[in-house]
C-alpha cells in the first residue's frame, strides 16, 4: 500500500510538473502578443483572439493582465530595456574614436528596436496612451541625458566646437532618430532605406557633433 501511495504521489508530480508555470503562461501571451502584431495592429486583436493563441483562457488572462494594452506596456518595457543594457554595456566599454562612438550608440537601437520592430511601430501607435508614453519619455530623456553628457565631454577634450547647447542639440538628435527609424521599420513614405538609415543617421550625428563628416 505505502508503494502503491508513492507511485501515485510520483505519477502526480510528473502530471504537475508537465503543466505551463505562472511564469511559462505569462511568457506565452508575451510571445503570441508580439507575433500577432506583426500581421495586425494592435485594435484587431481581442483580448479572446489573444489567449486563445496562447493556449490560455479568458480568466487567465486577466490573471496575469489587466488589458492588451498592459500586454503592449510590458513588451515595450523590455524592449526598452535591453536597448539600454546594451547601450549601457557600451558605456562601460567606450571606444574614443569619434565616429566609432556614435555608430555602435545608434547601431544599438537600430539593432533592438528593428529586431522587434511590430512592438516598435505599435508602441509609436499607441502613444496617446499614458502609460506608453511615460515609458517613451523616460527613456528617451534618460538616451538624451546621455547624449548631452558625451558630447559635452567631447567639447571639453577640445575635440568638438561648443555651438548649440548639448541638451538641446543631443534632444533633436535622439528625436531624429525615432522618427527616422521608425520610418524606415513601416516603409512608409517617405523614408530612408532601411539599408541605409544607419549611415545617414550616424553622418548627421558625427557633422551636427564635429562639424565634419563622417
Amino acid at each position: 500500500m505505502i508503494n502503491s501511495t508513492a507511485g501515485q504521489t510520483s505519477q502526480s508530480r510528473s502530471r504537475r510538473s508537465t503543466r505551463p508555470s505562472g511564469d511559462d503562461r505569462e511568457l506565452a501571451i508575451l510571445a503570441t502578443a508580439e507575433q500577432l502584431l506583426e500581421d495586425r495592429p494592435l485594435t484587431e486583436i481581442s483580448v479572446d483572439y489573444l489567449a486563445k493563441s496562447a493556449g490560455i483562457s479568458r480568466p487567465t488572462f486577466y490573471f496575469y493582465f489587466a488589458s492588451k494594452e498592459a500586454v503592449l506596456l510590458t513588451l515595450l518595457d523590455r524592449v526598452f530595456n535591453k536597448a539600454n543594457a546594451a547601450l549601457e554595456t557600451l558605456i562601460k566599454n567606450r571606444d574614443n574614436k569619434r565616429g566609432n562612438k556614435w555608430r555602435t550608440g545608434i547601431n544599438v537601437f537600430f539593432e533592438t528596436f528593428g529586431s522587434h520592430k511590430a512592438v516598435t511601430c505599435a508602441g509609436q501607435v499607441t502613444r496617446d496612451n499614458t502609460e506608453v508614453r511615460k515609458l517613451w519619455s523616460t527613456f528617451m530623456q534618460k538616451w538624451i541625458s546621455y547624449t548631452a553628457a558625451v558630447i559635452d565631454a567631447e567639447r571639453k577634450r577640445g575635440v568638438a566646437p561648443d555651438t548649440l547647447p548639448a541638451t538641446e542639440l543631443a534632444t533633436a538628435l535622439n528625436l531624429m532618430n525615432e522618427r527616422a527609424l521608425f520610418a524606415s521599420f513601416t516603409a512608409e513614405q517617405p523614408h530612408v532605406p532601411e539599408s541605409r538609415v544607419l549611415d545617414t543617421l550616424v553622418h548627421i550625428w558625427v557633422s551636427s557633433i564635429y562639424n565634419e563628416i563622417r
